[in-house]
């Protein structure tokens, strides 16, 4: 079920997820799912946790099996361009950039904090990713992991919205650009 409302909110935004609409989808009564959720708000909630463990069971998990340093941030990166547009997303894209849009100027709610707590725990993984690369030597000693997590994340969000929006043909080339960029910048 909240699979199906992960997949409504990618496409239609947290304000397209009802209580009615994800009992039509489920062929289940809007009373019983209401009785389960109890407020828009519960559901909306348990949405994001659930995208939460979604991008962990699709990217995240399995990134972290590759070698640490730099081939586990080229595995981070590619399963999350995967994760926006290809054979792991959703079918709005990226969840978190679709409902980061939606909250951004939200005044604080439990489902804006789970989404900012989501989104700052993403950059924390790839700031220490990366900092595991400076470890092993991939990297420059002087180089900055949280400056590192701010600038891929642009290129991120730079390829969800030309790909998605755009529909540019290129915006996948123009990331691996960037981000192969960003990595020479930062080796010694």
């Amino acid at each position: 079920m909240l699979d199906e409302a992960a997949r409504v909110v990618s496409a239609a935004g947290l304000s397209g997820l009802t209580i009615g609409l994800l009992a039509d989808r489920m062929q289940l009564s809007k009373s019983g799912l209401f009785a389960h959720f109890r407020s828009k708000e519960q559901l909306q909630v348990a949405v994001v946790d659930r995208a939460s463990e979604l991008f962990a069971e699709r990217v995240v998990r399995p990134a972290l099996q590759a070698p640490r340093g730099e081939p586990r941030l080229r595995e981070l990166f590619d399963r999350k361009l995967r994760w926006d547009n290809g054979d792991l997303a959703l079918p709005g894209g990226c969840f978190f950039a679709s409902v980061s849009a939606e909250l951004d100027d939200a005044p604080p709610s439990p489902v804006r904090d789970r989404v900012v707590s989501a989104e700052r725990d993403y950059g924390e993984l790839l700031a220490n990713v990366f900092r595991t690369g400076i470890n092993e030597g991939h990297f420059r000693p002087d180089a900055d992991p949280e400056q590192y997590a701010f600038d891929i994340r642009g290129v991120l969000l730079s390829y969800h919205h030309a790909s998605r929006l755009l529909a540019d043909p290129k915006a996948e080339d123009r990331a691996r650009t960037a981000f192969e960029a960003l990595l020479r910048a930062a080796r010694p």
